[in-house]
Formats: structure tokens, C-alpha cells, sequence
């Protein structure tokens, strides 16, 4: 039996604190493609690549409900739910792009 599949409602940010939430279900791709700015628009513009807050759920339509649901939030709230769980905002994906490269 396959094991569920998880959806991650995150919340991205640039090192100026311009954030952006959104939603995946391949939370590490999703980081990359943020990172190297692969996607044009508003995170590639604001150079919005650190992972500050995430949650998890198995049900896509939760998820979507949840993420509808901070995007509707004043930008107030949105700071304190990051605040909640990680006060100093940081990136919580640092690690996972650590070059191995060793010269």
C-alpha cells in the first residue's frame, strides 16, 4: 500500500521579510525552483527563496482551504503565525540545498 500523499501550505520569504504563501506537494522541488528563481513573476521579483513557516496535511482540499485562508489574512497575522513556531525567520530549507561539492 502506498503511503498517503502529503501537501504541504508553506510561507516563503525574502531576506527584506517579503513573504508569500503557497502550496505543494513536493515541498523540497517547490523550494528549489524558489531559489533558482525558475519561475517568473512575483517570488522570482522579490527575491522570495526562504522557507520561514510550513504545515502538512493528507487532504488536498484542506490544504487548499488553508492556504485561501492565510492568503486572506492581514500581513500582521501572516507574521504571527511564522512568529509562532519560528521567531527569528529562518530558513528552515537551508540545509537542504548544501552543496557537496568539496575542492
Amino acid at each position: 500500500m502506498a503511503a498517503p500523499a502529503l501537501y504541504f501550505v508553506y510561507i516563503a520569504s525574502s531576506k527584506s521579510r517579503a513573504i508569500y504563501v503557497g502550496i505543494t506537494s513536493d515541498l523540497v522541488g517547490r523550494m528549489h525552483q524558489h531559489r533558482s528563481r525558475s519561475i517568473p513573476g512575483h517570488t522570482s521579483k522579490y527575491r522570495i527563496d526562504r522557507l520561514v513557516y510550513f504545515e502538512t496535511t493528507e487532504d488536498v482540499r484542506s490544504a487548499i482551504q488553508r492556504e485561501k485562508q492565510i492568503k486572506g489574512w492581514r500581513r500582521e497575522k501572516k507574521v504571527r503565525l511564522i512568529e509562532s513556531q519560528n521567531p527569528t525567520w529562518e530558513d528552515l530549507a537551508a540545509e537542504w540545498f548544501v552543496s557537496t561539492n568539496h575542492r
